[in-house]
């Protein structure tokens, strides 16, 4: 019986990528695997084909061949010079492993875990507030971890013993289990992956090799430092399981909202209430920055929304450059709890502007606007 195509067999293109050919025969080696078929000779033939077909179109010089010749340039039958299906190339094995590890529950290819392994990182978030990441400072932290456990010296073993080989997987980390013709690895159950077991573990960890403990560390914080930024505080993680080196600490910088300052970057905002006289006759009056109080003139006739910048009195970042400014937005306040004569003279003053609109620019455009939008409709 003539062979079917091998693109056809995988439902790819002739240019597919390697990524498509392994995405198509996980499909259909999953939908016609043995296991899931039992007694079905027509699912156990599909299997066979889907395989064949991927051990050539995954090795770059088969798969060459293989354009070029078609069955006749990867099949010695037929002539060819490449190898057939389970002749060289990928092993079946290795790669049932590596796409049905997930299946089986496997570990697939490679050898075990064994032997010291780097210990976790941790992540500690710091909260400062303004002042303290524009200037900087130095803080205490306590930090809970995993250290490694001193009678046992981060063995697990009573001190005097030490590990011993897994008599099941005899120190590879790994098992080969039979799936019906497949043969595949898996980790080992006893060990789990180490190559060793303790036979006397320490009395301390309970063999474990590494103590939960807290311990204080100081972190300096540089000036400039904003919500987000991380300081990496080397070796300070979690000890490694069988004496193997620290992991690293991740301070995280939390800035807390101020009462009176907004960050953006390296700017600062702050809302500045004035008087309604203030805002039309103009003055002066003080600011607060972080530095100190500042003389902040305002001109007259000043409306609600005006910014004035002030320039430096922002933050200096951390990574360099000049410091921000600071904006100052206007907010100009309307007077409340008025005494009688203070309406008076209110009543008097709007009675003076009723006939001059020059005195209210914004005023008289806006009703020019309303004007027209109506004239509009």
């Amino acid at each position: 019986m003539a062979k079917r195509d091998y693109y056809e067999v995988l439902g790819v293109e002739r240019g597919a990528s390697e990524a498509e050919l392994k995405k198509a025969y996980r499909r259909l080696a999953m939908k016609h695997h043995p296991d899931r078929n039992p007694d079905d000779k027509a699912s156990e033939e599909l299997f066979k084909e889907a395989n064949e077909a991927y051990e050539v179109l995954s090795d770059a010089s088969k798969r060459a061949a293989y354009d070029q010749y078609g069955h006749a340039g990867v099949d010695p039958s037929m002539g060819g010079g490449g190898g057939g299906f389970g002749a060289g190339g990928a092993n079946f094995s290795d790669i049932f492993g590596d796409v049905f590890s997930d299946f089986f529950g496997g570990g697939g290819r490679g050898g075990g875990r064994g032997g010291p392994q780097r210990g976790s990182d941790l992540r500690y978030t710091l909260e400062l507030n303004l002042e303290e990441a524009v200037r900087g400072t130095t803080v205490n932290i306590r930090v809970p971890t995993l250290v490694n456990c001193k009678p046992c010296d981060g063995s697990g073993a009573k001190k005097g013993s030490s590990p011993v080989t897994c008599p099941t997987c005899g120190g590879i980390g790994q098992v080969r289990m039979q799936q019906g013709f497949f043969s595949v690895q898996q980790t080992c159950p006893r060990c789990h992956g180490q190559g060793k077991i303790i036979s006397d573990p320490c009395e301390s960890c309970n063999g474990e090799g590494r103590v939960e403990e807290y311990k204080t560390l100081s972190v300096k914080v540089p000036a400039g430092v904003d919500t987000g930024d991380r300081i990496r505080l080397s070796g300070e993680g979690e000890a490694g399981p069988q004496g193997g080196p620290n992991g690293d600490l991740y301070v995280v910088i939390n800035v807390r909202e101020h009462p009176i300052f907004q960050r953006d970057g390296k700017h600062l905002y702050c809302e500045v209430p004035i008087s309604f006289t203030d805002a039309a006759l103009g003055g002066e009056m003080e600011v607060p920055t972080l530095d100190g109080r500042v003389k902040l003139k305002i001109p007259e006739g000043t409306q609600t929304g005006k910014q004035f910048r002030l320039r430096g009195k922002g933050v200096a970042p951390v990574r360099g450059g000049g410091p921000g400014d600071l904006m100052c937005r206007v907010a100009v306040e309307t007077p409340v709890n008025l005494s009688k004569r203070q309406r008076e003279l209110l009543e008097e003053f709007r009675e003076s502007l009723q006939s001059d609109e020059s005195h209210s620019p914004k005023a008289s455009g806006w009703f020019e606007g309303v004007k027209r939008f109506f004239g509009d409709l």
